[in-house]
C-alpha cells in the first residue's frame, strides 16, 4: 500500500499544478503575559497578489437544511485569471458570526483573529480532489468559532471530513485569552470521502502566555506531547499516516515539522532570515545565529513586554542596520531602496541558480498586513482591534478597525490592479510605495513622518472612543455604540485615504527630475548621487581606452 501510494503521489505531483500558494507570508503571535497591556497580539503580512479588499460579512441565522457553498480561489479574487470556483456544499451552521473578509479572512465579532502563512509540505500529501482550502477553512472557523479552540476544532473537523486540498498551511488563531499555531496538510491523492479515513493531517500548539512565536513559510511545530491536551491538539491520523509513509517509527520523537515539512521551499535562508530577524528585534539578548542549520526554537521571551507598535516595526522591517541590510550595496541603487524584484532562474548567474535575494519581512508585493490586538476585560464589540494596512508595510499606515464595526468605506473595496484609480485606498499606498523606490533614502523620511503622525493620532483617540462606546454599552444602547465605533473607523479610513493621496502628490512635486524641491521657496537642490555608488558603477570611465 505504501509503495503504491507514494508512486501515485509522485505521478500526480508531476502532472498537477500545485494548488497552494507560495508567495510567502510572515506571522508573529504573542501571549497575554508577553505584552505590556495583557493583550493577545498577532501580526500578519499577506505577500503576493491576493484580494486586498476588506469587507464586513454579516452573521446570520440559517434555516434547517441550509447549505454553505465551498470554494477554491477565495484568496485571489482580484486576479481575473483565477475565478472563484465552487467545488461543493456542506451543511450550514444554525447561526454564523460576523467576520471580516480579505484574501485570507482576519477577524470575527467574537474577537477571534487569524493570520496565515504557507509552508508547502510534501508532494505526497497533496490532494487536489479534496474540498477544503485554507482560506475556506478560515471562513468557516470565523463564522462558527467563538474562541480560538472552537475555531481550530471547526477547521480540523471539516478538513478531516471533506478533505484538505491545499499544500501545507499554518494559521495563528487567537482570542481574548490565548493564541495557537495551527498547521495542516493533505491526506494524499488517493484519499476520497468514501474511504472513511480522515481527509487531513493537522496539529495545533498553544503559545505560552509569557512568550511569543513566529513563522515564515516553513512548518514550525516541533515535538508534539500527545499527553498534553492543554497545549496540543491534532488529527486522529497524525501518527498513523507518518508511520504508513515510513516517515516516522514508533518510539521516535514525533517532531511535526521534520516529518511533514523536511525540505521547505525557497532558496537558502528564505524562511530563516525572517525568523532570525523577528527574534533579533524582539529578543536581541538571545543572539541567535542568522545562519543556523537547525530551526530556531518556536517560542522566545521578549526582552521587553510587547506593544502593537513593536509588531508594526517587525512587519516594516527590511533588515536595516544588520549585515544583511537591503538598503546597502549596489543592488540598492544610489538611493538605498530595499526593493528586490523577483528574479527568474534563467536570469541568475550560473553559480547562483539556487540562490536569491535576502527575503525581508516587509516586501514590495505585499497586498495587505495587519496587527491583531485582542484586549482583555472589554465587550466583544471593542475587545479586538484589527490594525489594517494596505500594500508594503514600510510605506503603509495601520488603521484601527474594531470587531464591532458594521461597515467600511467603498475606497477599501476598489480592486482593479491593472487600472490606476484615485478612488482606491490600495492604489494610494501602492503608488507611494513604487514612487519611493526612485529616491528611497530621501522619501522614506517624509513617509515615516506622515505615517507616525497618523498612527499616533489613532493611538491617542482610541481610548476616548473606547470610553464613548462604554458609556453607550453601560446604558444598554449597544446599537448606538456600534454606530459610534463604525463612524470612528470610517472617518479614519477616509482621512488616511485623503492624506495619503496628498502625500503622494507632495512627493511627486518635491522629488522631480532628480532634484529635491522646497515646496515653500521653490528652490531646487541638486543632490546628484552618493560618491560611493558612483565609484561602484564606474563613474567617469567613459573616456578610458578600451581594453585589448
Amino acid at each position: 500500500m505504501r509503495s503504491t501510494f507514494k508512486k501515485a503521489s509522485l505521478l500526480l505531483a508531476a502532472l498537477l499544478v500545485f494548488v497552494g500558494s507560495a508567495d510567502a507570508c510572515t506571522v508573529v503571535m504573542a501571549g497575554k503575559k508577553a505584552t505590556a497591556n495583557g493583550e493577545i497580539l498577532v501580526s500578519y503580512t499577506c505577500d503576493g497578489w491576493y484580494d486586498h479588499r476588506l469587507t464586513v460579512v454579516p452573521g446570520k441565522t440559517n434555516a434547517a437544511g441550509a447549505k454553505a457553498p465551498v470554494y477554491y480561489e477565495i484568496c485571489h479574487q482580484t486576479q481575473p485569471s483565477k475565478p472563484l470556483k465552487k467545488v461543493g456544499e456542506i451543511p450550514e451552521a444554525a447561526k454564523t458570526y460576523t467576520y471580516f473578509h480579505a484574501g485570507y479572512p482576519l477577524m470575527n465579532e467574537k474577537s477571534v483573529i487569524m493570520g496565515e502563512y504557507t509552508w508547502g509540505g510534501r508532494d505526497e500529501n497533496e490532494c487536489p480532489t479534496a474540498m477544503m482550502m485554507i482560506e475556506q477553512l478560515e471562513v468557516f472557523g470565523l463564522q462558527r468559532g467563538a474562541t480560538a479552540r472552537e475555531a481550530i476544532k471547526v477547521m480540523g473537523e471539516l478538513a478531516e471530513k471533506y478533505g484538505y486540498a491545499d499544500g501545507g498551511e499554518a494559521l495563528a488563531v487567537a482570542d481574548k485569552d490565548e493564541v495557537w499555531l495551527f498547521e495542516i496538510t493533505g491526506p494524499g491523492p488517493l484519499w476520497n470521502q468514501e474511504s472513511g479515513k480522515p481527509g487531513a493531517i493537522w496539529a495545533a500548539q498553544r503559545v505560552p502566555d509569557d512568550m511569543y512565536g513566529m513563522g515564515s513559510n516553513r512548518s514550525r511545530i516541533g515535538e508534539i506531547n500527545f499527553n498534553d491536551k492543554d497545549n496540543f491538539m491534532y488529527s486522529s491520523n497524525i501518527r498513523e499516516f507518518a508511520k504508513d509513509m515510513g516517515w516516522w517509527k514508533q518510539g521516535e520523537k514525533f517532531v511535526f515539522h521534520k516529518i511533514y515539512n523536511p525540505a521547505p521551499y525557497g532558496s537558502p535562508y528564505y524562511q530563516q532570515r525572517r525568523e532570525w530577524r523577528a527574534y533579533n528585534l524582539l529578543s536581541p539578548s538571545v543572539k541567535l545565529d542568522p545562519n543556523a542549520k537547525e530551526q530556531y526554537p518556536l517560542f522566545q521571551k521578549p526582552d521587553k513586554l510587547l506593544k502593537v507598535q513593536d509588531l508594526m516595526a517587525v512587519c516594516r522591517d527590511y533588515l536595516e542596520g544588520t549585515r544583511f541590510d537591503l538598503t546597502q550595496g549596489p543592488a540598492a541603487g544610489p538611493f538605498g531602496t530595499p526593493t528586490r524584484y523577483a528574479t527568474g532562474k534563467a536570469q541568475k548567474p550560473e553559480n547562483r541558480k539556487g540562490n536569491d535575494w535576502d527575503r525581508p519581512i516587509s516586501l514590495f508585493r505585499c497586498s495587505y498586513s495587519m496587527i491583531g490586538e485582542i484586549r482583555p476585560n472589554m465587550p466583544e464589540e471593542i475587545a479586538a482591534v484589527l490594525w489594517f494596512g494596505l500594500d508594503q508595510p514600510h510605506t503603509s499606515v495601520y488603521m484601527p478597525v474594531y470587531a464591532g464595526t458594521k461597515s467600511l468605506p467603498k475606497s477599501l473595496n476598489i480592486y482593479d490592479r491593472a487600472k490606476f484609480n484615485q478612488d482606491s485606498t490600495f492604489w494610494a499606498f501602492n503608488f507611494v510605495g513604487n514612487w519611493a523606490d526612485l529616491k528611497h533614502s530621501y522619501m522614506i523620511k517624509d513617509i515615516r513622518a506622515k505615517q507616525s503622525e497618523l498612527e499616533k493620532g489613532f493611538f491617542s483617540t482610541l481610548p476616548a472612543t473606547d470610553k464613548a462606546f462604554m458609556e453607550k454599552y453601560k446604558a444598554k444602547n449597544v446599537k448606538a455604540g456600534t454606530e459610534l465605533i463604525t463612524k470612528y473607523v470610517n472617518d479614519n479610513v477616509n482621512k488616511v485615504h485623503k492624506e495619503w493621496w496628498d502625500l503622494a502628490w507632495y512627493l511627486v512635486g518635491k522629488y522631480s527630475d532628480g532634484y529635491v524641491i522646497d515646496d515653500k521657496t521653490g528652490k531646487a537642490e541638486t543632490v546628484g548621487y552618493p560618491t560611493e555608488w558612483l565609484q561602484q558603477v564606474g563613474f567617469g570611465n567613459n573616456d578610458a581606452e578600451p581594453k585589448k
